[in-house]
């Protein structure tokens, strides 16, 4: 953790929503005049999508059939703390851009499924933003969490996580349905030792619950909308919070247990600007303060 050079660290499996818990923290940045520096955890994938196809159908001939993203081997995680790290401690670290889908192929004139070259990160900047896999890894060698200063966690119970992966996949990457599924199966083995771990470590957890039929995610033809999910926000450490204030302004919203509150699923942005801008504020004012 750093008072001069805070991190905000977002850590979800794909297709578990982290990047749209990223345009929230845009608007705040925006709206509160923050200078942020952001981190795409893919860019810390070891390999491009080519590469790592060959990879991962070598491993399986060899009887490995667990090779994933989700895993250490599979990703850069020791470049990763060290910009963590470098940040925390200086302000500064490299990052790159992996170009996922088409608008992005053609934004940086690259092909999908590569890699942009590394770049130092912008300088000064009040915080890093990090969104992706390994943002509080902690294992192998490695703790990643040690860095961060905000921590959380977006974790969709795994039904609508796999179902809001599928249709990604499908539409935005142009993969098949089979593909898709025998990826979730590779990366199970990774999930349970990698992702899931994180998040008894993160400072908050938001985890939407359908409130609609989820049983067979892989025929599922529609995304659970927000009106139909319902939202478990957990606090590691519950003091502090004002869950009054938080009741009275969110509607329906209720105390589940006393770290825990339940919130329907169109007021999770209202709630995280509720929660997270005066945590933001918090870390940017320490900043200044220490410089």
């Amino acid at each position: 953790m750093s008072i001069r050079h805070p991190i905000i660290s977002v850590t979800g499996s794909s297709g578990s929503g982290t990047t749209s818990v990223r345009t929230t923290f845009e608007q705040i940045f925006r709206r509160e005049k923050i200078a942020a520096a952001f981190v795409e955890g893919d860019a810390f994938h070891r390999f491009d999508r080519e590469s790592m196809r060959r990879h991962a159908e070598d491993e399986a001939r060899r009887g490995n059939h667990h090779f994933s993203h989700f895993g250490h081997d599979g990703n850069l995680l020791e470049e990763l703390e060290e910009v963590f790290r470098s940040y925390s401690e200086e302000g500064t670290g490299r990052t790159r851009h992996y170009v996922h889908d088409l608008a992005a192929s053609q934004h940086f004139g690259l092909p999908m499924g590569s890699f942009t070259g590394w770049e130092d990160l912008p300088a000064p900047t009040d915080v890093l933003f990090y969104e992706g896999l390994h943002g509080a890894v902690i294992g192998d060698g490695l703790n990643i969490a040690q860095y961060a200063d905000l921590k959380i966690g977006v974790v969709p119970v795994i039904n609508l996580e796999w179902i809001q992966k599928i249709h990604r996949d499908k539409n935005d990457r142009g993969y098949e349905q089979e593909d898709v599924t025998q990826t979730i199966l590779r990366r199970m083995p990774d999930y349970v030792r990698y992702i899931c771990p994180q998040f008894t470590t993160t400072d908050i957890n938001f985890q939407r619950i359908p409130t609609v039929d989820t049983s067979n995610p892989f025929i599922s033809r529609t995304i659970p909308t927000a009106e139909e999910s319902m939202v478990v926000i957990r606090f590691r450490d519950p003091h502090g919070i004002d869950f009054p204030y938080l009741l009275s302004m969110i509607s329906w919203s209720f105390m589940s247990r006393a770290n825990s509150i339940v919130i329907p699923g169109g007021k999770l942005d209202l709630a995280m600007q509720l929660i997270l801008t005066p945590m933001i504020l918090n870390l940017v004012e320490r900043k200044r303060r220490a410089e």
